[in-house]
């Protein structure tokens, strides 16, 4: 347990962030998810919009450093070569 006063605001801070990096980090997997489920049943229409939800989650998770940007990036090509070649 800390001790000072502001060792234990750091914990505090540490215990909301990981929180919210643990829902980023979340949202950008279900959106992957089911991009992937919805190319998978052939339901394109569906898979463009979910394509566009994807992409938010990515770019947010990558914004506030849950996961690298170039890991971002990565990921949104190769959902946008799945949609593609499908």
């Amino acid at each position: 347990m800390p001790n000072t006063t502001s060792a234990k605001k750091a914990l505090r801070q540490n215990l909301r962030r990981r929180i919210l990096n643990l829902k980023r980090k979340e949202d950008y997997k279900d959106a992957v998810k089911s991009l992937r489920k919805l190319v998978a049943t052939k339901k394109m229409d569906e898979a463009k919009a979910a394509l566009a939800k994807a992409y938010q989650a990515l770019d947010k998770a990558a914004k506030t450093k849950v996961i690298e940007k170039n890991k971002a990036s990565r990921l949104k090509s190769r959902l946008t070569r799945l949609l593609r070649v499908s």
